[in-house]
């Protein structure tokens, strides 16, 4: 049971940390901790109703679930969910190298932060790193040794947790430096606000918060593989290991997004690790590089999962090294395409968390378990709740994607990681 935990918050814990500080720097203290309750609560039910779909019809697979239940179209959409939030997720690892690789080396070469050159351009390391290292690593036929590394990611995010406590007490406000911000200081009363925290905050990248924290908090695909390796297995002690594992993210998470933010305030990005400076920094210089490394060996584990979906979905169940090589080559160039001309990690937090991230939350287990207990009326007050679980989802959608698209066109997406 305490390796189904570990995990199952292995599942849970990806880059999506490194955006709640942002989050909550446009949502409040107050707004942020209760959207953060309300994901982690509803994320907690919404496994409960795949665990009893899971059990009614006699499968650990969730595509055979959707199969079950909706014939091959349900087949095909948890496919599509599953392996499009895999993207997401691998466009968000690649994104960390982008932005991250450049300061770790010019900080081992020597040179400022400001040196610009092309060999230090985070577009051009980020397709170096992808042809050295992840290709290679995709090609292969199986994961082996590569399955252990969610462990190693695991650590490295908790030492990340530990430098952001311990560079809030180091930092002064705003992660400003004294002479850079002369005229502030002079105004007693604009350096006073600057640094009070803000409770309730309402502006036109609020809308980026939800989907951030749906995004940081989904799992499900993990789910039913670890229900099925679980001891004893039952679906009290699976709901115990959900439990567990989700509140102790909550905890992780809640601790991450506050301390970032009450480091950098409003002046706080996308990316959070992006406004920690390596200048003469060796804690931030060896968290960048454990976070790097953990994200660039997390990258192929996740793509093995898409690339076996596409695999299942063409039908193919034999080993073809031609399609092996041209799907992983096509894939991975078009997710270097998008990585180098996304401009703001937040686009894709806020893409995959109102779409994907929806699907497997809200969207899938609800209308699974209504479909299953469609003619069953001794369930009609599950199906109520189920019901308005849906209603939640597509709500979330009808909102949030318009107003995601909305900033986009407004703000264009000029302002480098924020």
């Amino acid at each position: 049971m305490g390796m189904s935990i570990f995990n199952l918050s292995n599942a849970i814990m990806g880059s999506g940390i490194l955006g709640l500080a942002f989050a909550l720097a446009n949502t409040g203290i107050i707004l942020f901790l209760l959207l953060l309750i309300a994901v982690m609560v509803l994320s907690i039910y919404s496994i409960h109703l795949m665990l009893v779909c899971s059990k009614e019809i006699g499968t650990m697979v969730y595509e055979k679930i959707g199969e079950q239940l909706f014939g091959a179209p349900g087949r095909a959409i948890v496919f599509a969910s599953t392996s499009l939030l895999y993207i997401g997720a691998i466009l968000s690892y690649l994104f960390i190298v982008k932005n991250e690789l450049p300061s770790a080396l010019k900080f081992l070469m020597g040179k400022e932060e400001t040196f610009t050159a092309w060999y230090v351009d985070g577009r051009f390391l980020v397709v170096i790193v992808t042809c050295v290292i992840i290709l290679p690593l995709c090609l292969l036929k199986n994961l082996g040794y590569l399955g252990y590394t969610s462990g190693f990611s695991l650590s490295c995010m908790v030492f990340f947790l530990i430098a952001v406590i311990y560079k809030k007490f180091q930092i002064p406000c705003g992660g400003l430096e004294l002479n850079a911000t002369s005229t502030i200081l002079s105004n007693s009363s604009a350096h006073e606000d600057m640094c009070k925290p803000k409770y309730i905050v309402f502006n036109s990248k609020t809308v980026y918060a939800l989907p951030t924290i749906a995004f940081a908090f989904v799992c499900h695909p993990s789910v039913l593989p670890i229900y099925s390796e679980l001891k004893d297995r039952s679906e009290k002690r699976m709901k115990l290991v959900a439990n567990i594992s989700f509140s102790s993210m909550f905890v992780m998470y809640l601790l991450t997004a506050i301390f970032g933010y009450l480091t950098f305030y409003d002046k706080v990005k996308s990316d959070l690790l992006y406004k920690y400076q390596s200048k003469n920094d060796i804690l931030i210089l060896m968290v960048r590089l454990a976070v790097i490394i953990a994200v660039v060996l997390t990258v192929p584990v996740l793509f093995f999962s898409v690339r076996a979906s596409l695999f299942e979905m063409v039908k193919r169940t034999q080993f073809d090294l031609r399609l092996h090589i041209l799907f992983t080559c096509f894939i991975l160039f078009f997710l270097n395409i998008l990585v180098i001309f996304i401009p703001t990690m937040k686009d894709i937090f806020g893409v995959v968390g109102v779409t994907f991230a929806n699907m497997m939350i809200f969207i899938l287990p609800s209308a699974f378990y209504l479909k299953m207990t469609h003619q069953d009326r001794s369930k009609f007050t599950e199906r109520i709740w189920a019901g308005l679980f849906l209603a939640l989802g597509i709500i979330f959608s009808l909102v949030s994607v318009p107003l995601v698209i909305y900033d986009w066109v407004k703000s264009g997406g000029s302002e480098h990681g924020h």
